[in-house]
């Protein structure tokens, strides 16, 4: 029933693939860059000057 559920409209184009992909987890990826550099930024923020 699955099978059938996936393939309802056929399979899809190889840009419509990337494109799904993209829309699935370009937001999850973009949050995670997103928090990486904030996180060096506090880090380097916090480090005490050099003497």
């Amino acid at each position: 029933m699955l099978g059938l559920v996936l393939l309802h409209l056929g399979p899809l184009h190889p840009v419509e693939k990337a494109l799904t992909l993209a829309l699935a987890f370009g937001p999850l990826l973009l949050l995670a860059l997103t928090i990486w550099i904030g996180r060096r930024r506090n880090a380097r923020d916090s480090e005490p000057p050099a003497p």
